[in-house]
């Protein structure tokens, strides 16, 4: 699952990140504020560090490169951290200004605040040595980061299908299935991958207690 999100991850950070790396305002891949000359700036401070922490992501769930290769592990994500922060503040600015509706800057605002928190609560737990629930919160952090891969699989989709429909209900509609989406997949895949199988083994420690006779 983690390759092919990988993949999915690198290919969209390839095609949507260099529009804002030519400095034209022309080539932005939203539609801009007119009245606010920092909208592109936002944007682009937030799709270039944003398009790395989204093609570093997955390498953090990689066993392997955790238990071989820690140092490169921590400093991933040091890199990632840093990378959400700084895309986090160009989203809320980009947020604040946008043209595309107000229930899109609803959205984008929940998704900021969350990303920010998720991310906060990822790093105090692994402070604390609490590696399981470090992960978890991870989980919930990627799968904010990886709304901007669904986001546009969803609006190419809305596209196809509903070709009648205008663009903005259909970006809208995109926007909210991205994230609301990924929060249920995301806690779907920590239930039924990583409680479940813990809940199962306490369960199998417990059974000798529970039937020997008091």
């Amino acid at each position: 699952m983690w390759g092919l999100m990988a993949v999915s991850a690198v290919g969209f950070a390839v095609q949507s990140v260099p529009p804002y790396l030519s400095g034209d305002a022309a080539d932005a891949v939203l539609p801009l504020n007119p009245d606010v000359a920092l909208h592109y700036l936002s944007l682009t401070v937030h799709a270039v560090p944003g398009g790395l922490a989204l093609a570093l992501g997955p390498l953090q769930f990689v066993n392997r490169l955790r238990v071989r290769r820690p140092t490169l592990h921590r400093v991933v994500g040091r890199v990632y951290m840093m990378s959400i922060v700084i895309a986090s503040i160009a989203a809320a600015v980009a947020a604040a200004v946008t043209i595309s509706g107000f229930a899109v800057q609803v959205a984008f605002s929940i998704l900021v605040m969350a990303w920010l928190y998720t991310l906060a609560m990822a790093y105090r737990s692994i402070r604390r040595g609490e590696v399981q629930l470090h992960r978890i919160w991870m989980i919930r952090n990627y799968a904010l980061t990886f709304a901007a891969v669904t986001l546009r699989a969803y609006l190419l989709l809305g596209l196809q299908l509903s070709p009648s429909m205008e663009f903005e209900a259909i970006y809208t509609a995109a926007v909210w299935a991205s994230i609301l989406g990924n929060v249920l997949v995301a806690e779907y895949f920590i239930v039924q991958r990583m409680l479940a199988p813990l809940a199962r083994r306490q369960q199998r420690r417990d059974a000798p207690l529970l039937s020997t006779p008091v």
